[in-house]
């Protein structure tokens, strides 16, 4: 059994890279989109090819939104062609954790209670990404009602890891994180209440931002605990999240929790050097139990 999740799991890294000549990252490919040098509807379609290749084996998805997300990618080509580029998100293949409303296309909670419900209304950072131009591919699978952190615990099956399928993907946001890693989307907007978007992103490799509370409206999210729930991206770059988070961060006078804090450029801020910067480690619990090779490489670095 052993033997045949490994193997599974190097089918699956060896899927991903067949082929794949493009750059990976959305900082370069928005650039050859603006250029032209490459069609939002060819990356679309090449994001739902291997979302039904691989989904079956991860089970990262709940819904996929193949019809509409052709129809948005179509859409971002011909306002590209006519000189209308949005942003560095304009015809990016992105998805969202299945806690996040969106109209006309159900939202489970990956709960079978909520297996037919579907939203009349975008969720706030939805409407943004649209207004971005981002191409949203689907709906993805979670630790049932973001209540747990292994996202084993789903209605719709549990998801899997793709670098290996023993492993677990982590929680909530399981799903938005293994399809990240896994190359099916280029990008994924998860939640994080006591740890679900970072938990998941550190199981798969890739990289989850837990931004300020109320940096990011939660309005149209369903709710953990109104009081730590966060919104925050999951991409394979740092670069890449502080792009997400510029389009979707920002005060939201319909919420109360929403902060009414400017938002300022992420991406320039990543050339900012940090100056003087003191990390501080809770030494009387921080290492208990810990693995060797975290304790010498913590210890190391600081």
């Amino acid at each position: 059994m052993g033997q045949a999740l490994a193997c599974s799991s190097v089918i699956i890294l060896r899927i991903k890279k067949r082929g794949q000549k493009l750059p990976g990252t959305i900082l370069e490919l928005s650039d050859l989109i603006r250029r032209r040098s490459i069609s939002p509807v060819e990356l679309t379609r090449g994001c739902l090819a291997r979302v039904e290749e691989l989904n079956p084996i991860l089970n990262a998805f709940i819904t996929v939104t193949t019809e509409s997300a052709l129809a948005d990618a179509r859409r971002a080509e011909e306002e590209i062609k006519r000189g209308g580029w949005r942003g560095p998100l304009h015809g990016i293949p992105i998805a969202l954790k299945d806690l996040i409303d969106t109209v006309g296309v159900r939202t489970t909670a990956a709960s079978a209670l909520f297996k037919d419900r579907v939203p009349a209304e975008d969720a706030e950072i939805v409407l943004r990404l649209k207004k971005a131009g981002a191409v949203l591919i689907g709906k993805q699978n979670l630790h049932e009602f973001a209540y747990g952190g292994s996202s084993i615990v789903s209605d719709f099956g549990e998801v899997h890891n793709p670098w290996n399928l023993a492993h677990i993907t982590g929680g909530s946001s399981g799903g938005s994180a293994a399809a990240v890693a896994a190359g099916l989307g280029y990008g994924a907007i998860g939640t994080d209440t006591a740890g679900s978007v970072r938990l998941p992103a550190a199981c798969c490799g890739v990289v989850g931002l837990k931004p300020t509370y109320g940096r990011i409206s939660t309005r149209g999210v369903i709710p953990l605990s109104w009081s730590l729930d966060h919104v925050g991206p999951i991409t394979t770059t740092v670069a890449d999240a502080a792009i997400v988070l510029q389009a979707i961060a920002g005060c939201d006078r319909n919420e109360i929790s929403s902060a009414e804090v400017p938002t300022r450029d992420y991406v320039a801020a990543l050339q900012e050097t940090p100056g003087a910067l003191r990390v501080g480690i809770p030494r009387s619990f921080f290492f208990d139990d810990l693995d060797q090779e975290y304790r010498r490489g913590v210890s190391g670095d600081y």
